[in-house]
């Protein structure tokens, strides 16, 4: 049995689950969020907590039913706590800012870069060399981060660029001096 999947669900105050055969929906304070999930599995609601089961125990259905369990839980969490990442940005000039809607990125190179917030995503920017990125959908924040980071990812000789703030960019030696080759 998994372990994981066997675990039950508590549904917070304030939270709605709704489920509607294989599409789960799920409702609180930070927004509503939908997910479909594998007809094999059986979700179900019981008073205040969320049970999900599998028929039997074929190796596909053991895969599906701790995924499923993931999945549902994160959505109570995403609409109840929300999901976070947060990106550092390291570099002599590199600077962030939002305006508006749009994040404006000063990365070294010979324009501006912007970055648009899409729906369900909020960009804040507290220090000119920070960016938090805040949603209920913990898939689209690590997606959205990962873009953001894309932009200019932290090389390893001076460790500038866009990093997590729990990444560890691995540094590299740079070229030995003028009198090395022989």
């Amino acid at each position: 049995m998994s372990r994981i999947g066997r675990k039950p669900i508590n549904i917070p105050a304030g939270v709605n689950v709704a489920i509607d055969g294989n599409v789960i929906t799920v409702k609180g304070p930070k927004g509503s969020l939908t997910q479909k999930v594998h007809p094999n599995m059986n979700v179900s609601v019981d008073g205040n907590e969320v049970l999900v089961t599998r028929p039997d125990d074929e190796k596909e259905n053991r895969s599906l039913h701790g995924l499923t369990r993931t999945l549902v839980h994160n959505m109570v969490v995403g609409v109840t706590e929300g999901f976070k990442k947060e990106l550092d940005v390291n570099g002599v000039g590199y600077r962030v800012q939002k305006q508006g809607k749009n994040l404006v990125m000063n990365l070294g190179y010979s324009h501006q870069v912007i970055v648009p917030e899409i729906d369900g995503i909020t960009i804040e920017c507290p220090t000119a060399n920070k960016i938090i990125i805040l949603g209920p959908n913990k898939q689209q924040v690590g997606q959205f981060a990962a873009e953001v980071r894309e932009k200019r990812p932290p090389e390893p000789y001076k460790g500038k660029g866009i990093k997590y703030v729990d990444e560890h960019i691995r540094r590299k030696e740079g070229k030995a001096g003028k009198g090395a080759k022989k």
